[in-house]
């Protein structure tokens, strides 16, 4: 799927507004331009940016409600899915929080919140407070049996684990869920018909 396509689905299905669109463009733009010194994403998907990326991450608004409360984004990178579900968020009670230990990504990351103007926070340290938030969000952070470790022993209770996974996403969840049983679903992504969207309660 190309620009146009994507920004007709997300618009369609995903509900995001022309504003939203207008800020993604200026996002999408920023990380390609970043990337030519940065490698903040692969160089060969600059060009599905819209797809590989940028869907990929805005599917998830339909798991989350941005009612009130916040969401933590572990692992950011170049702001995928963070700055997007920020982007789409338009209450100021709900807050999205983003955690990034590289430097170079994290300056990246306050330069487009800055820019955009997004209801969002950084934090460089998931070790350094508490991890309060309603939602746990990541896409490329660590092994899920990782994921499952910080979201049970640092996160606050209760709170649901939203995770972007690929092909092998029910072997990962039968090995990370070996030995502590937790209520769990597998969604389809949008994206990619053998990849699988994990939504955990903790």
């Amino acid at each position: 799927m190309r620009e146009q396509e994507v920004i007709k689905t997300i618009q369609s299905e995903l509900k995001f507004t022309d504003a939203s669109i207008r800020k993604l463009k200026i996002f999408a733009k920023s990380v390609i331009d970043a990337n030519r010194e940065h490698n903040l994403i692969s160089k060969s998907t600059e060009v599905d940016i819209w797809h590989r990326h940028i869907l990929d991450s805005a599917q998830l608004v339909k798991f989350i409600s941005f009612k009130n409360g916040s969401l933590a984004d572990l692992g950011s990178g170049a702001g995928f899915p963070g700055i997007v579900l920020a982007i789409f968020n338009n209450n100021k009670d709900f807050h999205v929080k983003l955690y990034e230990k590289s430097p170079v990504k994290l300056a990246f990351l306050k330069t487009v919140i800055e820019k955009l103007e997004l209801n969002a926070l950084l934090y460089q340290n998931i070790y350094e407070s508490t991890l309060e938030s309603d939602y746990i969000v990541c896409r490329a952070f660590k092994k899920l049996k990782r994921v499952i470790q910080v979201s049970r022993e640092i996160a606050k209770k209760p709170h649901k684990l939203i995770v972007l996974k690929g092909e092998n996403a029910q072997e990962e969840v039968n090995n990370a869920f070996k030995n502590n049983k937790y209520p769990y679903k597998l969604e389809k992504s949008m994206t990619n018909d053998n990849s699988k969207i994990l939504i955990a309660n903790f």
